[in-house]
């Protein structure tokens, strides 16, 4: 499978980038965060003045100008379709489902009280299984779904309590 890369630049401007034309970019690294581009004919000096890897935030110079820029890969997008933030303290409050699917096992119960990563369950989607699992500590204040029930993408599976 192709690896595509989802790149928003000063929060105003979105590209769509796969891995090859990502891999065809004729970069030369001059010094540690220094890089020398050729692209369509044309030369960037580019350096990467800050980097948050964890929250995939850049701070990028280019021939003199600041930009600011986010990139996610398929897996980020996905998370954040599912209502999770990767680095966000925002509070979970319940789990949708994130495509249309199958519910092939719920591993908890109203009232359940749940660990970080536990698994909560298992959503079959175009022939595979898709483990949920939960965002963060807490009780199961309800279930929306049973076992074998087919679902559409964003219906409520499970809420927490508050």
């Amino acid at each position: 499978m192709h690896q595509s890369f989802k790149v928003n630049v000063n929060s105003t401007f979105d590209f769509d980038i796969s891995e090859a034309e990502s891999s065809a970019l004729n970069s030369i690294e001059t010094s540690e965060h220094h890089h020398h581009i050729l692209q369509k004919n044309r030369s960037y000096d580019a350096e990467v003045t800050h980097a948050d890897f964890g929250k995939k935030i850049f701070e990028v110079k280019v021939n003199n100008n600041i930009y600011n820029v986010n990139i996610s890969n398929q897996l980020d997008v996905l998370i954040k379709d599912m209502g999770f933030e990767i680095g966000s303290s925002k509070i979970v409050s319940d789990i949708k489902a994130p495509m249309p699917g199958l519910i092939l096992e719920i591993s908890v119960k109203v009232g359940q009280e749940v660990k970080e990563n536990d698994t909560l369950l298992i959503l079959e989607a175009m022939k595979m299984e898709n483990v949920l699992t939960s965002p963060r500590d807490g009780i199961i204040k309800s279930v929306s779904v049973g076992k074998g029930d087919a679902v559409d993408k964003n219906r409520l599976l499970i809420e927490f309590e508050a």
